[in-house]
């Protein structure tokens, strides 16, 4: 992305005197691109009211800045798995950002020019406010399906103390629906292998011997099955302990298993497509296990490509009134710097980035006839200018704004 200076200096009869000297100078050295910034004959009203409405616009412009830049943000977290791609979806009206700036054109239809200024402002800010509003609903939204996914995803992680058994452990590996025997699952570290079959047939009585088996391994250790008498259960955990074996706190449930693998390869599966738009539920049916089992949050997964949707569509909706914003700002700014009757010229420049401080210094020489005194205050920035509305806006010989593209990279 990239920096651009919105600008506009007092124009002659046809408009062009500022544009052609402008533009003839910085082009010469190649220090910016530029294009005239077309802005419509909008209804003046009071000094007053423009002079209150100048202030109004400053807050908006960064209220407004703030909302897009979120939006953008979140577009790059819902497509984490292609941010590449991000900035393809960051689009205005259906075309680039750069596109869309160079060939600006007022939307009559969204902010009719005939009613005062102050109500164009207001239905911008009204705009902004709830997409704002929206957006931190369905981002809170968002944040938390993002929580319960990684919650799911941290057990496919993890050593085998910590992880899930469901895409390890087998029916076969265990002795089931008998009263006296039962077994256990114990991890061992891989320096004590050996240790663990001379020694596990005789932590405790009563342990069934040759039923050890490893059914699976890690780089840490590995998990063995053992089995022994439910009665010498807890003597032969506390023996195990001793001996720098750790027994497993699991038993083996078809039913909890099964549901445990359907969510993990929903998760697997979903994850990679969390930002491709859906027009359903992945979920299971109402009646099964794991619909009733699952937690309230989950069953919103399938709101991820909706979400993409909606954030494509209202970063184009908050950018482009952004930019009206800005176009209101410098109306503004130039009928209280240049007076009655309106008479500039907007001109959007982008910088060559290596020339930024050589532009600056040229328009300064261009312009510096607009303002004698304030030109003079360029090189004492401490210096009051009398009646100067800008806030804490940079001044310049003529009317000034930035419009930082960097912020949405």
């Amino acid at each position: 992305m990239s920096e651009f200076w919105l600008i506009s200096a007092p124009g002659d009869k046809t408009n062009l005197q500022a544009w052609e000297r402008m533009n003839t100078v910085t082009l010469k050295s190649n220090l910016s691109s530029n294009s005239k910034f077309h802005i419509p004959d909008l209804k003046v009203g009071t000094l007053d009211a423009l002079v209150g409405l100048s202030d109004e616009l400053g807050k908006l412009d960064s209220f407004a800045e703030s909302v897009i830049k979120k939006i953008a943000q979140y577009i790059g977290e819902v497509m984490e798995d292609s941010k590449d791609k991000v900035q393809e979806n960051l689009l205005a009206n259906g075309v680039d950002l750069i596109s869309y700036l160079t060939r600006f054109e007022w939307d009559m239809a969204k902010y009719p020019i005939k009613q005062p200024l102050k109500n164009i402002a207001e239905a911008l800010a009204k705009q902004v406010t709830q997409i704002e509003t929206d957006l931190k609903t369905r981002s809170a939204a968002y944040n938390n399906i993002k929580g319960n996914l990684q919650n799911l995803e941290k057990k496919t992680v993890g050593n085998l103390l910590t992880r899930t058994l469901a895409d390890i452990v087998h029916k076969e590996d265990f002795v089931l629906n008998s009263e006296y025997l039962i077994t256990l699952l114990v991890v061992v570290p891989k320096s004590s292998y050996v240790q663990w079959q001379k020694t596990y047939e005789s932590l405790s009585d009563m342990v069934v011997p040759r039923s050890t088996k490893m059914i699976a391994e890690d780089a840490e250790g590995g998990l063995f099955t053992v089995t022994l008498f439910r009665k010498v259960m807890d003597d032969f955990k506390a023996k195990a302990r001793e001996n720098r074996f750790m027994v497993r706190e699991f038993y083996f449930d078809e039913k909890e298993l099964k549901c445990e693998k359907e969510e993990l390869m929903k998760l697997a599966s979903d994850k990679k497509q969390q930002y491709v738009s859906s027009t359903s539920s992945w979920w299971p049916d109402n009646d099964s296990l794991c619909y009733r089992r699952a937690s309230a949050p989950l069953t919103q997964k399938w709101l991820l490509g909706p979400l993409l949707r909606w954030l494509k569509v209202n970063f184009s909706e908050a950018f482009v009134a952004w930019i009206h914003v800005k176009a209101l700002r410098v109306f503004v700014e130039s009928v209280l710097r240049y007076g009655l009757p309106v008479n500039f010229q907007a001109m959007l420049l982008q910088p060559n980035r290596k020339s930024v401080k050589r532009l600056r210094d040229v328009l300064n020489v261009v312009f510096k006839h607009l303002d004698e005194v304030a030109a003079a205050s360029i090189m004492d920035p401490g210096m009051d200018i009398p009646g100067l509305q800008l806030s804490n806006q940079e001044y310049y010989p003529y009317v000034y704004f930035k419009i930082d593209l960097s912020l949405l990279d």
